[in-house]
């Protein structure tokens, strides 16, 4: 084979693979990750639901690829994914990238053609923490996508030659095309005279490809950190509340005006402080129209930050969308739906823990607390579906399982349940009981034969595990919940004996005249904890709080404030949780996650 066709195929194959690469959006495989599938690593309190929103895929395609999650995922396991199809992809499409050990963001941009400034507008979340290997960004896919300029160039290179016998200057000048002069300013020595055997260098031009890449910023990690963080103070922190007050349901409505009239007080607390503030309120009422109709108001375009919602999941949807667009933070206060939304929507804060979260980090707690008690399970079957807690339970007995901690059941009996329960405490540790439903029935039915063992046997260490919901039962329990060392995992709680607490009441009493509706949480609370610690984070941390929000310092009253990204391309979800104790001494504690 001749060099010049040896070269021809040579260029015909680099053509072919690179427009391959470069031209279709099929699939990328550059990370050796096998080019249709990409993996995720899950996290605490993930389900398999929640990671198929993720990324687009349904959950029949994560069973197919993990047959073993269709019956549960744990901690830390690693999953495939399937890469979405991209061949007709559009703007607002991506594919995913699991980064790998010592990948550099930039290098990352290179590989799929992109600059570091698409990456980082995809994946807001994007720090040198979470830029790590495990991890997932999301890559923007356009069919659009600038391509590689792949160009023939003549240059000219040097090569070393052997002088034969017989050979001469002008032998070699006519051979090589070059001149005599050329080859003496290379080689000084052939001044005086050339001999057999001499080693020599020539200039010989010759074609390559070179492939020119668009142009791009390569500016590093540290400098986008530096980009990110920087602060855009605002002279006047403009707010917007979309409350539902006219409503069909007058508790809604009851208690969303107490909710305004909280963050009404937390506004006149920072305005006395020196802030400066515009609030903005907006009627929402029940369906979706009315809040259409309000996004089409161009005076919202002016806000720094959107607050509110009502029952109705799509018009959360539309106002998440709408600070999606116009780069709005926005606070969902209310809702405790799953991290559908959250997940692919980087505007927006849920201040409610979605369940499946919250049951995760409320048993790994528990997990750490108890792991050295006699754990027992007491089920029903006479719950009230709606207060039935045998996913909470499920999540729980499964942490204790993969922890090796070992724990024991048994069905309440009203006529043999204090003899059934007595057979079971431990002698040598302390007991945990932990009630299947949360209904003031079930705690009824058993804090009395509860109660009469721990006192006629303090040794057994009786310790009562409950729910959010029983604070609502505190006026008829109170004792026994102190009796019986109670612990109660919540995201919310407001210590009634708390001097922050009864001053707050005093104020509210003061400015409205009456005194709060008796729900859990307090929504005035609610309203007051959310003005001061995103107002707070305004005025601290400038319009990207959220890139500092972990160092936002405020004592709250009911609700705790952790909120954590869900990925690198998401929202925040709160993750506080609050673990309160009942103590025999009559005492309450509230202990953070």
């Amino acid at each position: 084979m001749t060099m010049k066709r040896c070269c021809t195929i040579s260029i015909f194959l680099f053509l072919v693979t690179a427009l391959s690469l470069f031209s279709q959006n099929v699939t990328y495989s550059f990370n050796g990750q096998g080019g249709n599938i990409f993996y995720h690593t899950v996290e605490q309190g993930q389900t398999v639901y929640g990671i198929s929103v993720m990324y687009n895929v349904s959950e029949e395609d994560i069973y197919r690829l993990n047959p073993s999650s269709r019956e549960f995922i744990r901690i830390g396991e690693v999953l495939k994914i399937p890469q979405k199809d991209t061949l007709n992809a559009s703007s607002d499409m991506y594919v995913f990238h699991t980064i790998q050990p010592k990948e550099t963001l930039f290098g990352v941009s290179r590989t799929y053609n992109l600059t570091v400034e698409d990456l980082t507008k995809a994946n807001p979340g994007l720090t040198p923490e979470t830029f790590a290997a495990g991890n997932n960004i999301r890559i923007p896919v356009t069919l659009t996508q600038a391509l590689p300029v792949i160009e023939k160039r003549t240059v000219t290179k040097e090569i070393e030659y052997t002088v034969k016998r017989r050979e001469t200057i002008f032998s070699l000048c006519r051979a090589f095309n070059v001149t005599s002069d050329q080859l003496i300013q290379l080689n000084p020595e052939l001044s005086r005279g050339l001999k057999a055997g001499m080693v020599i260098k020539i200039p010989v031009e010759t074609e390559e490809i070179v492939t020119i890449m668009p142009d791009r910023n390569e500016y590093d990690m540290d400098a986008l950190m530096a980009y990110r963080n920087s602060f855009q103070k605002v002279d006047e922190i403009k707010i917007a509340l979309l409350l539902p007050f006219v409503t069909s349901d007058k508790r809604i409505s009851d208690t969303r005006i107490e909710f305004y009239e909280g963050f009404l007080l937390a506004v006149k607390n920072m305005r006395d402080s020196g802030i400066a503030i515009e609030l903005s309120l907006y009627d929402i009422g029940d369906g979706v129209q009315k809040t259409q109709e309000i996004l089409r108001n161009e005076q919202l375009l002016r806000a720094n930050l959107l607050i509110g919602g009502n029952t109705n999941e799509q018009t959360i949807e539309l106002i998440a969308d709408f600070a999606l667009k116009n780069g709005i933070k926005y606070v969902e206060p209310f809702s405790a739906r799953s991290d559908q939304l959250t997940s692919i929507n980087a505007s927006v804060f849920q201040v409610n823990t979605p369940y499946q979260y919250l049951y995760a980090y409320a048993t790994a707690l528990g997990c750490s607390l108890f792991s050295n008690y006699n754990i027992i399970f007491v089920t029903s079957n006479e719950n009230d579906p709606r207060e039935d807690k045998t996913a909470f339970v499920r999540t729980f007995k499964a942490d204790l399982t993969q922890r090796n901690i070992s724990f024991r059941d048994i069905n309440f009996n009203a006529s043999t349940f204090s003899s059934d329960i007595n057979a079971l405490l431990s002698p040598a540790k302390p007991n945990l009981i932990v009630p299947m439903s949360s209904s003031l029935q079930m705690l009824n039915r058993i804090k009395g034969p509860l109660r009469t063992l721990a006192e006629s046997k303090p040794a057994s260490q009786i310790t009562l595990f409950g729910y959010p919901e029983w604070q609502r039962y505190t006026d008829e329990c109170l004792e026994d919940f102190y009796a019986l060392n109670t612990h109660i995992y919540t995201s919310f709680f407001a210590n009634s004996l708390s001097p922050d607490v009864q001053l707050f009441n005093a104020q509210y009493k003061y400015w409205y005249n009456k005194n709060m509706i008796l729900n859990y949480p307090r929504y005035a609370m609610l309203g007051y904890d959310i003005g001061m610690f995103f107002i707070s984070a305004i005025h601290t941390f400038g319009i990207n709080f959220e890139n500092n929000i972990r160092q936002v310092n405020y004592n709250s009253l009911q609700y705790g404030f952790n909120f954590e990204r869900i990925n690198n391309w998401g929202g925040f979800i709160n993750t506080n949780l609050y673990m309160v104790r009942y103590q025999r001494d009559f005492t309450i504690t509230r202990s953070g996650k």
